[in-house]
């Protein structure tokens, strides 16, 4: 499918994306913090400017924050907090749906690693936590509030999950499982994750009939070096708009089109993948075998999810990195387990 040249020529059931390959920045002191609200601020504008039909733009994980993966209160981001405050206004002002990561302080234990969606007038339509943070790597305490999916803009049904989500098939077939059309997911990666990055954006895509729109964080740090790579494939798993240069502050845009992965999703017969999972050999059988085959799902469900190889794991906790092992469990806060 063509993309209309990024989104220039938008047809009547267009939706167009645009992906910021945002600058990493060093976030160390509430002034930091406060500087690059301002810089992601003034993106949105660019990005107006950039594009007068852009219905939705993107920022990669770790906007605010960077890659310190400091957990210091006095930079940590909260809803009702300026950060927060000023992207609503910053759509409101220009008329677009925004797509934003934030640091959010958690009154009982790590910092949760947040996204939102802000539509045109101000609102959070979509509020999600990482599920999956990139342990060893990562700090922030897992999400629980599962994958939201909203009406978007034009009314695609969007779902947003972070980086290192995107490495679980699980999380994408969630996403299209619960009616998403489009799925972004926002990154920090640096390079070594480059081809991963690549080949799991088009997996996803095509395995849910979904478009996925992804994107990193660009340049370097003093320290690391983000990749860009703002990927947008579409439901048939090609690449239609690809920010191979990586360069920084480049908004890559492509327009997608919800009608026809609705199309897809009704009419494929081969490779539909996603109906076909719990309708199994329905050529043979009416409505196919429709039973769970798959032991680690019942395990999972039944609470006794474990690998063969399980007590050979040798990363099991965040000491690798330099972080204290944890004494609480999954649910408790840090208060109770300090008492």
């Amino acid at each position: 499918m063509l993309n209309g040249l990024g989104g220039l020529n938008k047809s009547p059931e267009g939706v167009v994306i645009g992906m910021v390959q945002l600058q990493l920045p060093v976030t160390v002191t509430a002034e930091d913090l406060a500087r690059q609200t301002e810089k992601v601020v003034a993106m949105v504008g660019k990005a107006r400017r950039n594009m007068a039909g852009m219905d939705l733009v993107v920022f990669p994980e770790y906007a605010l924050h960077g890659l310190s993966m400091d957990t210091n209160p006095a930079i940590m981001c909260r809803m009702d907090g300026p950060e927060v405050a000023a992207f609503k206004a910053a759509c409101r002002h220009h008329r677009i749906w925004g797509c934003f990561s934030i640091m959010e302080y958690n009154p009982d234990g790590n910092p949760w690693n947040t996204g939102i969606i802000i539509d045109d007038q101000g609102e959070v339509k979509l509020y999600y936590r990482k599920m999956h943070p990139w342990v060893p790597v990562e700090p922030w305490e897992p999400g629980d509030l599962g994958i939201p999916v909203i009406t978007g803009p034009k009314g695609v049904k969007i779902a947003l999950i972070i980086c290192h989500d995107g490495m679980f098939p699980e999380m994408a077939r969630e996403s299209a499982y619960k009616g998403a059309e489009v799925m972004l997911r926002t990154a920090g990666y640096t390079a070594p994750i480059r081809e991963s990055w690549r080949f799991t954006n088009q997996s996803n895509a095509f395995c849910n009939l979904m478009v996925t729109a992804n994107v990193c964080m660009s340049g370097s740090d003093g320290t690391f070096d983000s990749m860009g790579e703002a990927m947008i494939v579409n439901f048939d798993g090609t690449v239609i708009a690809h920010g191979v240069t990586g360069r920084a502050d480049e908004i890559i845009t492509a327009e997608v089109r919800p009608d026809l992965i609705r199309e897809a999703r009704k009419h494929w017969g081969v490779e539909n993948n996603i109906y076909q999972l719990a309708h199994r050999g329905y050529v043979a059988v009416k409505g196919g075998a429709q039973d769970c085959p798959y032991t680690f799902m019942q395990d999972m469900v039944a609470g006794t999810y474990r690998l063969p190889w399980e007590d050979d794991v040798v990363h099991v906790d965040g000491t690798s990195c330099g972080f204290a092992a944890p004494e609480r469990v999954c649910g408790q806060s840090s208060r109770t387990a300090a008492e």
